[in-house]
């Protein structure tokens, strides 16, 4: 059995003159949890909806557990779940009755399995209330509850913690997780909150002006290239000036925390050893490479 969950090939949406996505490839492998990034119209909701057949590709393919979406659609989104915006419901209805019904078109479930997602999700106490009284990120979590109704083994979710306070979002963060480690489903996420991507995703890829920028490891990606490193010290004025006399450092200048040096991850002990070599004493050394630093050097150009 292949590895490979979910493949795009030369995806390819083009509107009149504009291309909003140009010949995607990517390929997210089983178990993954995988970030699919990129600044506001950089093709993330086409390229979703053409993964899902709610929008037909100008040219290219997509395949999801080896099927051909443009040849066995039915087969290939067979096993996958997903929440697109704002979930659809009967708002004069029930949690629990539109789950019910929404809940068993494809195959019957149990009111047991259906409190048992309410559960999961945070809204087992609010499952007799009519849906037109949830707020937009109880609606989130609802389209989570049902998509997870029928065990997909791909999960797809577009920007799943829009309108949720930070312990909703904490609790979606902690359901990817538990899908991902516990149940083996592979989630691709599309976010423009890079903090909670940072903190879930093994694999990411960022697109730009529809086409891909860069796809890998989301701990490799980050160790490359440049960074901000805290370094917190004894005597943080004379530690500047002696920072100053090193080319190998690109910047340095104090804040409130300590002193922000831009070097390579990599140089971090070199720098640790110069510091005690020149009589510093080194309290901390923070490395400060975000994914939120990263994607912006890499749209703003900064980044290979």
């Amino acid at each position: 059995m292949s590895d490979i969950v979910l493949r795009t090939i030369d995806l390819t949406k083009r509107y009149a003159s504009r291309l909003a996505v140009d010949h995607l490839n990517i390929e997210v492998r089983r178990g993954d949890i995988f970030g699919f990034l990129g600044p506001n119209g950089a093709g993330k909701s086409t390229a979703i909806r053409m993964i899902l057949h709610l929008v037909f590709p100008t040219e290219g393919d997509v395949e999801i557990f080896g099927a051909s979406l443009a040849k066995a659609r039915h087969r290939a989104l067979d096993k996958v779940g997903a929440v697109v915006e704002k979930p659809a419901f009967y708002g004069h209805l029930s949690a629990l009755r539109n789950l019910e019904i929404l809940g068993g078109l494809q195959k019957p479930v149990t009111r047991k399995r259906i409190m048992e997602n309410l559960e999961r999700v945070g809204l087992a106490d609010r499952a007799g209330d009519p849906v037109k009284t949830y707020s937009h990120g109880m609606n989130q979590r609802l389209g989570l509850a049902l998509i997870l109704l029928n065990d997909p083994q791909l999960v797809i979710l577009d920007e799943p913690t829009t309108g949720l306070d930070p312990q909703g979002m904490k609790e979606v963060r902690e359901l990817i997780l538990e899908l991902s480690r516990e149940r083996g489903v592979t989630v691709f996420l599309s976010s423009h909150l890079l903090y909670e991507v940072e903190l879930i995703a093994t694999q990411m890829a960022i697109i730009h002006q529809g086409r891909l920028r860069v796809e890998g490891s989301v701990r490799e990606l980050l160790k490359k290239g440049p960074s901000s490193v805290l370094l917190k010290t004894d005597r943080p004025d004379e530690a500047l000036h002696f920072l100053g006399t090193q080319e190998v450092y690109r910047s340095a200048s104090i804040h409130s925390d300590g002193i922000h040096v831009e070097l390579d991850q990599e140089k971090i002990p070199e720098l640790n050893r110069q510091m005690v070599g020149a009589g510093f004493n080194v309290n901390a050394l923070v490395p400060r490479r975000t994914l939120e630093t990263y994607f912006l050097n890499l749209i703003e150009g900064r980044e290979a």
